[in-house]
């Protein structure tokens, strides 16, 4: 199972190029999309979900043109957005039902069954009576990968899940996402580094709609192994190591003192330490050299 995409470009009326001649394919597991906010990230999610229509471009999925055939693949596919509705009046069990009404499970015994299982799944079976408007964001967000196991599908978007939830609930919706991606297409789309660090086998930067980089976390930090440099500098000197440094990211110590992460192919000074490389540098890196040259 491959999803692949070709010359993908999407422009909004107020001319924002949300998608910009993006070229992308993805197999088999948990795939990370990861972009700052206004990268494009929702408008391709949407895009792949069939919910727009792109200005040009190809969109296949296991031998399906997506957009001559958006029907057959929705079949295929499993989709939960940024932010989701639910009935304020119905159970979770109750409202699983529905949905698999619409999905086409007309037999009452096989929806028992599939419900069962999707709630067994998202740790949501003892909750099952509960109304899901009364659930936590957490609980409301894996009750979402709960509806759409519905249908058993083979491709499966999210779109910022983790976004707003307490690290805990982030734990338990990323150890159910693990577990649903073993044998699908997961396309897992964040903003968030330390997502796709505990997630994804795969991963791509978005910015401006375009890939930047198209990657592996593993390999992604061993190709800047001996060029991320660390140095603990007063908070006022900052400024000044930007003008002169490339500088990553800061981050306060105890004594209020900053520790800056630069990255650069030899020692930028005797007073910098070599550091072990981490994904945010990756992700760090691609966007400044993303910016555009200012004269």
């Amino acid at each position: 199972m491959r999803l692949v995409i070709e010359n993908l470009t999407k422009t909004y009326k107020n001319g924002v190029k949300a998608i910009d001649n993006l070229n992308l394919e993805i197999g088999t597991g948990m795939f990370g999309l990861l972009g700052p906010n206004g990268a494009g990230k929702s408008s391709l999610m949407r895009t792949i979900a069939t919910l727009q229509s792109p200005d040009g471009g190809s969109i296949t999925f296991d031998g399906i043109n997506v957009l001559k055939n958006p029907m057959e693949f929705r079949k295929t596919l499993g989709y939960l957005p940024q932010s989701f509705g639910v009935y304020p009046k119905m159970s979770a069990e109750d409202l699983l039902d529905y949905f698999a009404t619409l999905k086409g499970i007309s037999s009452k015994a096989d929806r028992q069954k599939i419900i069962k299982e999707v709630l067994e799944i998202t740790n949501l079976y003892e909750v099952r009576k509960k109304y899901v408007a009364g659930y936590s964001g957490g609980m409301k967000q894996r009750f979402g990968i709960a509806q759409l196991l519905l249908n058993n599908p083979k491709l499966i978007i999210v779109d910022e899940p983790t976004a707003g939830l307490d690290p805990a609930e982030r734990r338990r919706f990323l150890n159910v996402l693990r577990e649903v991606g073993t044998n699908s297409t997961v396309i897992f789309s964040t903003h968030i580094v330390e997502d796709v660090k505990e997630l994804c086998n795969e991963m791509a930067i978005l910015n401006g709609g375009r890939i930047l980089k198209h990657t592996t976390p593993l390999e992604s930090t061993k190709e800047i192994e001996g060029q991320i440099w660390t140095k603990s500098i007063d908070r006022d000197d900052l400024e000044k190591h930007e003008a002169e440094y490339n500088v990553l990211s800061s981050n306060y110590n105890e004594d209020n003192s900053l520790n800056i992460r630069v990255f650069s192919e030899t020692q930028p000074s005797e007073d910098f330490i070599a550091t072990k490389p981490q994904l945010d540098d990756v992700y760090f890196i691609a966007l400044k050299q993303d910016e555009p040259v200012t004269a």
